[in-house]
């Protein structure tokens, strides 16, 4: 993930009818991508304090969460490496807390504690898209032997401790997720009930687009510009899609993308693509991301993470997803029939 030292924003005003009835929106960029905010009912006034709120919310998680560049988090990564404790906010403590459980119920499949895996395969650098061979074996076995996950986290009265130095916390797969349910938040405590926060095509909406739903579309994982499908969502809900080709290099050929198996050390492969809706943003980024390293056991770890709306793409391109699903996707090509699976629960 690369995320930029500072935000840019414009704020744009549609015609409308009244001031009210405005569709405003808001660009900025974090990241390393394009954030758009559609605010729906709110006079010009609001709108642009609104704005204000939200660069700063995107502005304190950029400071906090970068993984490679100084933040809390490489200070964090700093003091587990040397085997020190270290103080951390409470609201520190909390997102890490809430990663460490979406890890559990994915049995680790999303592993936020992987980071050195990551690094290890060269994604914790600017230049992470350039051409190179896949990384030595014996560092990849090195890693699998001491199997890092957030069970190595303990957090006691804001001080965090790790007994695994091969412990490197990254949240590639979940801060955006946080910063959408940060800025919802934001929104709310405005008083603005009807909007919706892109972040490089995942999202969370709230309320309505006039008398309408919000109509998403989710982007083809091959087809390069086109979409799969779309989805309509109206109240309070977050889509949120994982797939392998918005992170890859590929050497002599052979292609290898940014979403990693703990299991294996290696980049996953089954399933391409990965849509989760879910109110909570964060945990549908989360989710989207295991998933995606699930391979065909998807509908076990769905269940385990409370998940009922899931699409997968798999590698042969065949789509699959849960009833829930079915009822509000409408696939781009109708001819392309989707197989339907039940969720397991546990």
């Amino acid at each position: 993930m690369k995320l930029l030292p500072s935000l840019f924003i414009t704020l744009t005003f549609l015609t409308a009818c009244s001031d009210q009835e405005a569709a405003r929106q808001a660009k900025f960029y974090a990241f390393g991508t394009e954030i758009d905010v559609s605010l729906y009912g709110v006079d010009a006034e609001t709108a642009e304090s609104t704005a204000n709120d939200l660069e700063r919310s995107f502005s304190n998680i950029n400071k906090t969460w970068h993984a490679w560049k100084p933040s809390t988090l490489t200070r964090i990564n700093e003091a587990i490496a040397a085997g020190k404790p270290i103080d951390i906010k409470p609201e520190v403590a909390t997102v890490i807390e809430e990663a460490a459980t979406y890890a559990k119920e994915s049995h680790n499949l999303f592993n936020p504690a992987a980071g050195k895996l990551f690094e290890i395969w060269g994604y914790h650098e600017d230049d992470w898209f350039e051409s190179r061979p896949p990384p030595a074996q014996a560092n990849i076995d090195a890693w699998l032997a001491a199997a890092p996950t957030m069970d190595d986290i303990h957090i006691e009265n804001n001080v965090l401790t790790s007994d695994n130095p091969m412990v490197k916390l990254g949240f590639g797969g979940f801060a955006k997720g946080t910063a959408v349910d940060a800025a919802i938040n934001a929104l709310k405590e405005k008083g603005v009930n009807n909007a919706i926060i892109n972040i490089g095509g995942d999202l969370r909406a709230i309320g309505k687009h006039g008398d309408r739903p919000w109509i998403i579309g989710i982007r083809h994982p091959r087809k390069e510009g086109s979409m799969l499908a779309s989805v309509a969502v109206s109240g309070d809900e977050s889509v949120f899609t994982s797939g392998d080709y918005e992170r890859f290099f590929t050497y002599e050929g052979v292609r290898y993308p940014h979403i990693l198996d703990p299991r294996t050390g290696y980049p996953a492969r089954d399933n391409i693509s990965a849509t989760v809706i879910h109110t909570q943003a964060a945990r549908a980024d989360a989710s989207a991301t295991a998933m995606i390293v699930a391979g065909k056991s998807w509908p076990t770890i769905a269940g385990s993470l409370g998940l009922k709306d899931v699409m997968i793409v798999r590698a042969d391109g065949q789509v699959e997803m849960t009833p829930t699903m079915q009822k509000k996707v409408r696939l781009t090509d109708s001819s392309h029939q989707p197989i339907i699976r039940d969720i397991v629960t546990p």
